[in-house]
């Protein structure tokens, strides 16, 4: 039998051995989130490095490919996008309280949900590597200042501070709460304080390299909100993982502006920055162009500490929640072993191949690359959620072993793969490809092929 989501948001659900607590639904007395906390925490998420640098890769040899209007306009529509998304996908896990590992069962089925999960894991834990060495590098800046430049190692202080974020992420979406709400209040001031100093010193060139430039609105202007949209397509793929924790009472309409609202004041921000910042040094490494503009050792430090803030906050909302929810299904250990094995993982992604100083291009690459799995898989779920399930589904059936849901679903894997293929056809095109190729392969293949499985039950298609 099949549930409307609405009926199942307190249901108690039978526990299936393997299966750790913290993977079950989230009641409505133990969710810890309000709508400020759940903006600021997309605002803390947004303010970091990693998305100022892909407003620095618009400037290649000194140039942007791009104007500040076709920026904009770029950011207004991914984001926009990127909220409608959220609010669409993010609505079964706030209505039951199910995580997103649990959310791919009813699509990908119990085993090859393991598939689907690690292509939104292995991401998250490269950008988790990536945001920490980031800051990291701020780090070292701040302690070569106080000891007159005797100490030298990003490397140290890139184990020191993945430390740091390891013992802060063992108290889950509490320390996030508070963490993120501190955090992004701070960190939009500082960057407001950047953005006047750059303009103070630097408008002219600024204006020259950017605001004045001719751009495109051609394949390089879709091929940016393809970036913008893949650097979000990770989070907003596993949004149940956070909407579980908002407290009820919230339509779609409400959580949609609970998305957009951050995000285009945090990601706007950092993306003029960023591209400001390459505009006037010419260096695409935040963090060292920063360096450059404000050579004085006070506000290095300033600068710096609050780069540092941005990387933890960034990566305790992005990085750390899905990965740890994903190894907690493939090993069945409990929550704080698995944020240290994440954290472990992230000392191990390399992400310093990802940026060099003369250009971030290689980051821009890794989102484009990984985007185009992840457009496939957000389209097989809402189509199933959406078009093939009339959103009714029971909720208990997600946590049986030898359930409806058990096995593989090989429909929704043929999907992700055609629709993976399609967009690796057109890279820079990437998310939107694998978006609609996904999601329509996917509703034929249920309607027409693998006649006898048992992933028809409960659809349109149940005969």
């Amino acid at each position: 039998m099949s549930l409307n989501i609405e009926d199942q948001s307190d249901v108690n659900i039978e526990r299936t051995p393997g299966v750790n607590e913290s993977l079950y639904p989230k009641k409505t007395k133990d969710r810890t989130m309000g709508p400020i906390p759940y903006m600021f925490m997309w605002v803390g998420d947004g303010v970091n490095l990693g998305n100022m640098t892909l407003g620095g890769s618009m400037i290649i040899a000194g140039v942007a490919t791009l104007n500040i209007f076709q920026t904009f306009a770029a950011a207004i529509i991914a984001i926009g996008i990127i909220s409608v998304v959220f609010a669409l996908n993010d609505r079964l896990g706030y209505k039951t309280g199910i995580p997103y590992v649990i959310q791919l069962r009813m699509s990908f089925g119990e085993k090859g949900s393991i598939i689907s999960s690690l292509l939104r894991g292995v991401p998250a834990i490269v950008w988790y590597g990536f945001q920490s060495w980031v800051g990291a590098t701020a780090l070292n800046e701040i302690l070569k200042v106080f000891t007159g430049g005797s100490f030298d190692s990003i490397p140290i202080c890139f184990v020191v501070l993945q430390a740091v974020q390891i013992v802060l992420s063992m108290y889950g979406f509490h320390a996030i709460k508070w963490v993120e709400t501190l955090i992004s209040t701070v960190l939009m001031a500082a960057f407001v304080y950047v953005f006047i100093l750059l303009i103070t010193n630097y408008s002219g060139v600024i204006a020259d390299k950017w605001i004045h430039t001719g751009g495109t609105w051609g394949i390089e202007f879709w091929a940016f909100i393809m970036v913008l949209m893949g650097n979000y397509a990770a989070i907003f793929l596993s949004a149940a993982d956070y909407s579980r924790e908002l407290k009820p009472g919230y339509n779609d309409a409400k959580r949609g502006f609970f998305y957009f609202s951050p995000i285009i004041l945090a990601y706007g921000t950092v993306i003029c920055i960023g591209a400001m910042l390459a505009s006037a040094t010419g260096n695409s490494n935040p963090v060292k162009a920063l360096a450059i503009v404000f050579n004085n050792d006070a506000i290095t430090v300033f600068v710096s500490f609050f780069i540092v803030m941005g990387a933890i906050a960034v990566n305790m909302v992005a990085n750390i929640v899905a990965p740890t929810y994903i190894i907690q299904l493939l090993t069945k250990i409990s929550y704080k072993p698995a944020v240290v094995i994440t954290g472990l993982l992230g000392l191990c992604s390399f992400p310093w191949v990802l940026v060099q100083d003369s250009s971030s291009k290689g980051l821009a690459t890794f989102v484009l690359i990984y985007s185009a799995f992840l457009g496939p898989i957000v389209a097989i779920l809402l189509v199933e959620y959406y078009l093939l399930r009339k959103q009714k589904v029971n909720v208990a059936d997600l946590y049986k072993a030898d359930g409806p849901f058990s096995g593989y679903n090989p429909a929704a894997i043929t999907a992700m793969l055609i629709g993976a293929a399609a967009a690796f056809m057109f890279v820079d095109l990437a998310w939107i490809i694998g978006l609609v190729v996904g999601g329509i392969s996917y509703y034929v293949l249920t309607k027409y092929a693998f006649k006898n499985s048992p992933f028809k039950k409960g659809t349109i298609f149940e005969k």
